[in-house]
Formats: C-alpha cells, sequence, structure tokens
C-alpha cells in the first residue's frame, strides 16, 4: 500500500501546508463521510458545513475556505479540485506496472517496440508499428501497420488502431475504442452505393484521453486530427476529416458529421448532434442535446432543444408547435386587414 507524508504531498505539488507533516496519507476520499488516513478535498464553498464530521485526516481547499477549519490537517490551494486531481495519481494503481510481453502477443518482426513496455495478451502488433518508450498495450488491442504511438500512453484493452495513425505521448485510450476506420464516404451509382476510398489517417496530439467505444474515422484524402489536450467521453462518433481542436473536451454519445472543425477550448455537452462541412470556433460551450446545423463563430455558450417537463406540460407545448402554421395564417390575415405594411412587422429572428 502506497503511503506518503503531508508535507512531502505539500512539497511535490507546492501546496501551502497547514498541521502535521509527519501525519501519513495512505489514500483519497470523499468529504462525506471521508476516510481516517485519507485526504479529500472542498472546491465548493456551499459545502463547507460538511468539513465537520468528515472522518478524513486531511483536506485540499481554498485560503478563504480554510478560514472556516479550526484546527485539522489542510493543503491549501488556488484550485482544489486540479490540486487533488493531481495527488490522487500518486494513488491510481494503474499508475505502475512491470514491463513484460506476453507469449501469446503477435508482434511483427519489423515493429519497434520501445523500452519498459507492457504488451498484453494476444495484442497483435503490425508491421512497421512503432511503440514509443513506456506504452502499456492492453489485451487483445490491435496495431494497425506502420502506425505510431507516442511514449507512456496506454491502450487499455480491446482498442482497434488501424494503418498509419499517429498517436502523440501520454495518451490514453479505453477499452473498444476504434481510431482509423474506414470513414462513411459512399457515391451513388446506377447500381447502388459504391464505396469511396478513405486514404488519409488519423494524427493525434499529446495527452488526448478517448472514451470506451469511441470512434474516429480517418480520413478520406486528409488526415482527421484530434489536437493536443483533447478529452472524449465515451461512446463519440468522430467522422472523417473533421478536426478538433487543443483542449476541447466533449461528453457522451455526441455525434460529429465529417469535415467540421471545432475550435480550441471548447466544451460540448452529452448527446449533441453536429452538421457536417461547418465551423465552431474556439471558446464555445454546447449545451447537451442540442442539434448544431450551421457554424459557430463567435465564443459563447449555445444550446437547442426542449427541456424535460411534466408529460402533461409536454403534450400542451407539443400542441402550441403544431398549431404555429395555423397562427402564422391567422396572423397574416389580421395583418392584411388592418392593411399593416409587411416592413413593420416582425421578421424571423428578431429579438425583444
Amino acid at each position: 500500500m502506497k503511503a506518503f507524508k503531508l508535507g512531502e504531498i505539500a512539497t511535490r505539488f507546492e501546496l501551502e501546508l497547514r498541521g502535521d507533516s509527519e501525519l501519513l496519507i495512505q489514500g483519497v476520499c470523499g468529504l462525506q463521510p471521508g476516510r481516517a488516513g485519507h485526504l479529500c478535498f472542498l472546491a465548493d464553498r456551499k459545502l463547507t458545513s460538511q468539513l465537520d464530521g468528515s472522518a478524513a485526516s486531511a483536506v485540499i481547499l481554498d485560503a478563504r475556505s480554510a478560514e472556516s477549519l479550526p484546527q485539522g490537517a489542510a493543503l491549501i490551494a488556488n484550485n482544489p479540485l486540479l490540486a487533488f486531481a493531481r495527488v490522487a495519481r500518486l494513488f491510481d494503481p494503474e499508475a505502475d506496472f512491470a514491463p513484460s510481453v506476453d507469449p501469446s502477443a503477435v508482434i511483427d518482426p519489423s515493429a519497434k517496440i520501445g523500452e519498459g513496455c507492457q504488451i498484453g495478451a494476444q495484442a497483435v502488433i503490425g508491421a512497421g508499428a512503432v511503440i514509443g518508450a513506456g506504452c502499456r498495450i492492453g489485451p487483445s488491442c490491435v496495431i494497425g501497420e506502420e502506425t505510431r504511438i507516442g511514449a507512456a500512453s496506454r491502450l487499455v484493452a480491446q482498442v482497434h488502431i488501424g494503418r498509419g495513425v499517429q498517436m502523440g505521448t501520454h495518451c490514453s485510450v479505453q477499452p473498444g475504442a476504434v481510431i482509423g476506420a474506414r470513414g462513411f464516404g459512399n457515391a451513388m451509382g446506377p447500381e447502388g452505393w459504391e464505396e469511396i476510398p478513405q486514404l488519409g489517417s488519423v494524427r493525434i496530439g499529446d495527452r488526448v484521453e478517448i472514451g470506451a467505444n469511441t470512434s474516429i474515422d480517418r480520413g478520406a484524402l486528409d488526415d482527421t486530427v484530434i489536437e493536443d489536450g483533447v478529452r472524449l467521453d465515451n461512446l463519440i462518433q468522430i467522422a472523417h476529416n473533421c478536426r478538433i481542436g487543443a483542449h476541447t473536451a466533449i461528453a457522451a454519445c455526441t455525434g460529429i458529421a465529417g469535415s467540421t472543425r471545432i475550435g480550441a477550448r471548447c466544451m460540448i455537452g452529452g448527446g449533441v448532434g453536429i452538421n457536417g462541412h461547418i465551423e465552431i470556433a474556439d471558446d464555445v460551450v454546447i449545451l447537451g442535446m442540442a442539434m448544431v446545423t450551421r457554424s459557430l463563430k463567435e465564443k459563447g455558450m449555445y444550446g437547442s432543444g426542449v427541456p424535460i417537463a411534466s408529460a402533461r406540460e409536454w403534450r400542451k407545448q407539443v400542441g402550441r408547435y403544431r398549431r404555429l402554421e395555423k397562427t402564422e395564417n391567422r396572423l397574416k390575415r389580421v395583418e392584411q386587414h388592418l392593411q399593416l405594411d409587411a416592413a413593420d412587422a416582425p421578421q424571423e429572428g428578431d429579438h425583444d
């Protein structure tokens, strides 16, 4: 079991120490109920009252919240959540591994495996592939020919990476993800659909996280690009020739159609549908279940769709939508009767 002195943690992460530096921390925990010998965090000042009665031996919090802590050990940080995330990695059981190659792994003789790698059971590594130092290739992963994976990256299990994909350093790919599959390119011929060859690949930057069962298609001609620091949740579809800007985060079940460009530092909620061949600016926030059918050229927060309501209220709303055309036609007749100039009438897109 790992254990660190509280003073050692403070020094390593440049946090202000309050209390016993010799206090031994064996793990991390939630604020309530907390666990003895463990470290928790307080990021929301509304929860300050929960400090009382927590069994945690120490807490990470900001200086203002620390004023409400009458006694006990603490680490003071400007951003408690970020500090907690960094400290918690000390106790991640998956961070440490022993370099090895399972006897059942199939590795082409021309592939290059860096020092300190772990290759799991029944993994397949194709011809000309290059695996950087300190990588973990989990059980049943398939890595295509001429693929490059940067140092200290991890493919958890059953990850499929197609031919020629390039992945940066310190990336994390969860089980079932497919990177570099054929893009959805088809042309209608006289006897039905014909496949358009997808000749590009996928380029992934450094420190990218890709969730379980997420699919990133290879490009038709140019590459699909995922820039540095992107965070992709589970069950996301990214079509061919898309480009996702650095440090953008996308929640689960979002679908992005082909040749769409998304800027840097965007946050896209769950279940969002994004049309193809559009552009989204930097620093855009899109609320969950939104449908994006046009380019968003200015930063800001966007949403669409109808928020949940009681079934009774929802039926009323649907009824209103269905009556809109009749209401509009009636309004036009009233305007004609009153001889109102069309220029004076409210126009589509007008706002109060």
